[in-house]
């Protein structure tokens, strides 16, 4: 019930809600109890409570409701109030809106902070000469009260300097935020769509060759179409995990592994496939990470080592999931390629703890992937 009232509160202009404490600080300044309390600059003798007097509590309490609205002239006018206020000898409690409307334009002013304080400054030498001539205090209690002021407005300046920060730190966090889950986004994009847009090149090129056996050009282009609907439905997948109400379970598109190394065949890649041990059910995100590693590296083998054995090992830990994908031929980036599938998939393992390479071995190139599950049961 408190935050619906918070929230309910919060949606008010910003002067409604201070109007009730400048309504409170003019209430306190009728107090019999503290009308002879106030603040006394100058030392002046006590003057009786009469219609000036709440002339100059108006115009030190009432403007606070404008003092994060219009911080210079809530302190204006304050200051005028209070300038009455001290000159007559009122020394009304109300005094103290001063230092709130000091404090407020330190926190709120946006513009001119330096002139404004420099004018405020200018005009308290003249009013701390006639109260010094008029009254009794020594020149240094004026020094001192103004200590008082700049503290005021150096509290506000503080405070506003804290909320600047924190209001950076939030919008770098936000910045951040959408700079990682684009590249999130570009990640899964590139994996979906460069391993079946690789394959569906392979066995175009593949049909290009087959226009003298009409038998084997159907299966050809059969096998391209195939490979078309499957890029649609992981295309479909990979939206449905990007979606804002979708669960926090990653999983790989249907069929997993076992569908992408026949994938890999049906494209011409000779792939000898390994499973080992059994899915551990808290595995979540290491599943879809072990997954994109054995696409990216049957896509790479495709490119740039066609018709190369390659071998998929995949073990399933208690706590990890191991890969290795190894190609007889060069089976790597080429020298010419951007390199940003093995860049994201060492991102992606890093993430988990895990460990990733890449590297070439003998005439082959080998990719491994240790992969921690989070299950430590």
């Amino acid at each position: 019930m408190i935050e619906r009232f918070r929230a309910r509160w919060r949606r008010f202009d910003v002067t409604v809600r201070d109007l009730p404490l400048a309504v409170l600080v003019l209430a306190l300044a009728f107090l019999p109890v503290v009308q002879s309390h106030g603040t006394q600059l100058g030392g002046l003798p006590q003057r009786p409570f009469d219609a000036l007097a709440l002339v100059a509590a108006g115009l030190e309490c009432l403007p606070l409701a404008v003092r994060r609205r219009w911080p210079a002239l809530c302190l204006t006018l304050v200051s005028l109030g209070f300038a009455v206020d001290q000159l007559r000898g009122y020394h009304l409690v109300s005094g103290t809106a001063l230092a709130i409307a000091l404090l407020s334009a330190g926190a709120h002013l946006d513009r001119h902070r330096r002139t404004t304080a420099l004018l405020f400054s200018a005009a308290y030498v003249p009013l701390s000469v006639v109260l010094f001539r008029l009254g009794t205090e020594p020149p240094e209690e004026f020094v001192t009260f103004y200590l008082l002021l700049v503290f005021a407005w150096g509290l506000g300046a503080w405070l506003r300097a804290t909320r600047t920060a924190e209001a950076g730190r939030r919008r770098r966090v936000a910045e951040d935020t959408r700079a990682a889950e684009r590249a999130r986004i570009a990640r899964e994009l590139h994996d979906v769509v460069t391993h079946h847009v690789t394959a569906m090149v392979v066995q175009a090129e593949a049909a290009r060759y087959l226009t003298a056996a009409p038998d084997r050009l159907g299966e050809s282009l059969t096998a391209i179409t195939g490979t078309g609907r499957r890029a649609i439905a992981d295309l479909r997948h990979l939206l449905d995990l990007l979606e804002p109400g979708h669960g926090p379970d990653v999983t790989p598109p249907p069929g997993g592994l076992r569908t992408l190394v026949d994938h890999a065949i049906e494209a011409g890649q000779p792939v000898e496939f390994t499973e080992e041990g059994t899915p551990a059910d808290a595995a979540g995100s290491a599943e879809l990470v072990a997954y994109r590693v054995v696409q990216e590296a049957l896509t790479n083998a495709l490119k740039h080592a066609r018709g190369s054995r390659t071998s998929v090992r995949v073990r399933h830990g208690g706590q990890e999931i191991e890969v290795e994908i190894g190609t007889a031929g060069a089976g790597g980036p080429s020298p010419g390629g951007s390199g940003r599938g093995l860049a994201g998939l060492r991102e992606r393992v890093g993430v988990l703890g895990g460990d990733f390479s890449a590297d070439r071995q003998g005439a082959g190139f080998v990719v491994r992937a240790r992969i921690p599950t989070g299950d430590r049961a």
